[in-house]
């Protein structure tokens, strides 16, 4: 059986006696799942634990984070993360660009200018990942693999179900498609 979420807790006696707790960021939620991991999202950033900072690393802010994305007819629904980038990110929104393809799995704009990025090499791309390569190339994934490049995540699609029928449709299989991003 596949695990749908890992988190690990631990419990550190010391004087202060303090509680840690490490997230394993990269996990797949199966759509069968997709409303209990929201729930436990929404549970999570409702009670903020006092011992934990936000160092402005890759977090998970699901309030206010709600990017809707439109593809022809087609509705998509995406939490972004809380990080430098997709402030930046944000910042351009709403914005409706001509997506380009790129190896039949990804679709792809150049932003004219640069920005914030902390990349890493996240080791597998999953449907819906939505990242920044290099420091102005905005990716939106379609098809999961594994990966040797760095990219800056900037959320996931919740539920990626005919992301790519709706990318190649109405890209008329392989070329651009117009791709329409703004907050919810």
């Amino acid at each position: 059986m596949k695990a749908i979420l890992c988190i690990l807790l631990l419990s550190v006696t010391a004087t202060n006696a303090q509680t840690m707790m490490v997230r394993i960021s990269e996990i797949e939620i199966l759509p069968e799942y997709l409303a209990e991991y929201n729930a436990i999202l929404k549970e999570e950033s409702a009670t903020p634990n006092p011992n934990v900072k936000n160092n402005n690393e890759n977090t998970s802010d699901t309030m206010g984070n709600q990017l809707k994305i439109k593809i022809g007819s087609k509705l998509f629904h995406a939490t972004l993360l809380d990080n430098e980038t997709v402030h930046a990110f944000k910042a351009r929104l709403p914005l409706t660009i001509s997506m380009s393809e790129l190896n039949g799995n990804e679709k792809l704009y150049n932003f004219p200018a640069n920005l914030p990025t902390n990349a890493s090499n996240p080791k597998t791309i999953n449907t819906g990942d939505l990242m920044i390569y290099s420091s102005n190339v905005l990716v939106l994934f379609y098809k999961s693999f594994a990966t040797s490049y760095s990219y800056t995540r900037l959320g996931r699609i919740a539920d990626p179900t005919g992301l790519e029928a709706a990318l190649t449709a109405s890209a008329a299989g392989s070329g651009n498609v117009t791709v329409t991003f703004e907050m919810e």
